[in-house]
């Protein structure tokens, strides 16, 4: 059974950083592209930032040079360290992950980032 657990959210002022954790268990995690998404009431799921299996990473404009990704394989984990947070980054970030090497895709339960200014 595949699982993808997140934890690390909560309330943050403004300016404020959390880091998101993301644990896999039922996959074969060093093969599958990880991934944070986010999504506010009304509106589509959004990427933040994915991380391939060799370590290549993209972010959204928006958190470009204030949100990093990262993974330890050796604990089936992906990270997402969040600086400098907005407002604007208050939403339900979810963790995702897509095998590499077939169309197998799994979704956490997300974890609630509020912002507050």
């Amino acid at each position: 059974q595949v699982q993808l657990v997140e934890s690390g959210g909560g309330l943050v002022q403004a300016g404020g950083s959390l880091r998101l954790s993301c644990a896999a268990s039922g996959i074969t995690f060093s093969i599958y592209r990880m991934g944070w998404y986010r999504q506010t009431p009304g509106k589509q799921r959004e990427l933040v930032a994915h991380i391939t299996s060799g370590g290549s990473t993209n972010y959204a404009e928006s958190v470009k040079g204030r949100f990093t990704i990262s993974r330890d394989n050796a604990k089936n984990t992906v990270y997402l360290q969040m600086n400098s947070l907005k407002p604007d980054d208050t939403a339900v970030y979810y963790c995702n992950a897509v095998s590499q090497l077939g169309p197998a895709s799994y979704w956490g339960q997300g974890t609630q980032v509020t912002v507050s200014s």
